[in-house]
C-alpha cells in the first residue's frame, strides 16, 4: 500500500437511461434488462478523509432525504472494500450532493462508486479496475456505470456493462419533480401492468446504438425508450404533465429517467436547452429544470 493521504475528493456524475428494456421478473425478484446508460454532467462529490471511524454527512439540494447510516451507498462501499483489504473503515464520508434524490438518476449508486474510489485513493489500497467493478456490482445494479461513465450497455440486471461508442455530444434537459419514486415499487407496478402479457426477452435496439454513434440528436430521439415509463406514469400520473410541457417548448424527445420521477429531454443544441429548461419551470409540472450534456466521465479523484 502507498503512503495514506490526509483528504480525497472524487466527482461522479448522473445517469440517463437511452433504453431500458426490461425483461419478466427471475426467481432471485430481479429483472434481467438491456440498460442503455449515458452519463449526464450532474455531479455529486464524494470527500473522504481519515477519521476514527465511518461516519456521513451531506449537503446540498435534498440532503435531508439522504440516509446518514449504514444504509447510503457510499458507507456500504466503504465497507466492502475495507474488508476486502483487512481494515477498519475508519473514514468520513462527506456528500456534496447536485443530484436529485431518489429521481431515476443513480444519485446513490453515484455515491457508492465515488465514495469506493475516494476510499481506494485515501487508503492506498491499490485495487484494481476490476476489483473495484466487482465491489461495485455487489453494492448495486447502477454502480459499475457509475464507476464507468461514457455509455455502455448493462446486462443481467445492469451490472454486466459493454462500452457503447458515441459519435457527438448530445444536450438533455432533466425536469425534478416533488418527492420521490420507490424503484422496487416501480418494478412491482410493470410486473402488475404485464402480468396477463408475454413479456420479451431484453435486447438493445441496433437503431439507438447506431444513433449514438452517429451523434445524431434527431435520430437518436426517434429511438429513444423506456419500459418502465407505463410503470412510473401509472405510480404518478402527474409525471405526463411534465413530459408534455417539455414537448411543447420543443425537445426532440420526451421520456421518464429511469423508475423516475425525474423526466428527460433530449434536445437539439444548448440554446434549445435552455429554452425548454425555462419553459418547464414556468409551467408549474416540476419544482426544477437542470441542462446537462452527455457523455460524462465516470468517477474521478478530483484532489488529493
Amino acid at each position: 500500500m502507498s503512503a495514506v493521504r490526509t483528504g480525497v475528493t472524487v466527482r461522479v456524475p448522473a445517469k440517463v437511461n437511452a433504453q431500458l428494456a426490461v425483461g419478466a421478473a427471475r426467481a432471485d425478484g430481479f429483472h434481467d434488462l438491456a440498460n442503455v446508460f449515458l452519463a449526464v454532467g450532474l455531479y455529486d462529490e464524494v470527500t473522504a478523509t481519515p477519521a476514527d471511524e465511518l461516519r456521513i454527512t451531506c449537503s446540498g439540494p435534498d440532503a435531508a432525504q439522504v440516509p446518514l447510516d449504514a444504509t447510503n451507498l457510499a458507507a456500504r462501499a466503504a465497507v466492502a472494500l475495507a474488508e476486502r483489504y483487512g481494515i477498519e473503515p475508519a473514514v468520513h464520508l462527506h456528500i456534496a450532493k447536485d443530484i436529485p434524490v431518489a429521481g431515476g438518476m443513480a444519485g446513490g449508486s453515484a455515491d457508492g462508486a465515488a465514495a469506493l474510489v475516494a476510499c481506494d485513493a485515501l487508503w492506498g489500497t491499490g485495487a484494481s479496475r476490476d476489483e473495484l467493478l466487482a465491489i461495485c456490482a455487489e453494492l448495486g445494479s447502477d454502480v459499475p456505470f457509475s464507476l464507468v461513465g461514457g455509455a455502455a450497455l448493462g446486462t443481467g440486471r445492469g451490472e454486466k456493462l459493454t462500452p457503447i461508442e458515441v459519435g457527438g455530444a448530445f444536450h438533455w434537459v432533466f425536469a425534478v419533480a416533488d418527492g420521490g419514486l420507490s424503484t422496487p415499487a416501480v418494478y412491482g407496478e410493470f410486473d402488475r401492468l404485464t402480468a396477463e402479457a408475454e413479456v420479451p426477452e431484453p435486447t438493445a435496439s441496433p437503431a439507438l446504438l447506431a444513433a449514438l454513434r452517429s451523434g445524431d440528436s434527431g435520430v437518436l430521439a426517434a429511438a429513444l425508450s423506456n419500459d418502465l415509463q407505463p410503470a412510473a406514469l401509472s405510480l404518478r400520473p402527474s409525471l405526463a404533465d411534465t413530459l408534455a410541457a417539455g414537448t411543447e417548448a420543443g425537445a426532440l424527445a420526451a421520456l421518464v429517467s429511469g423508475s423516475g420521477p425525474t423526466t428527460a429531454f433530449l434536445v437539439a443544441d444548448g440554446p434549445a436547452a435552455r429554452k425548454v429548461a425555462d419553459a418547464l419551470l414556468a409551467s408549474g409540472t416540476c419544482r426544477d429544470a437542470r441542462v446537462a450534456p452527455a457523455p460524462a466521465r465516470g468517477a474521478h479523484v478530483v484532489t488529493a
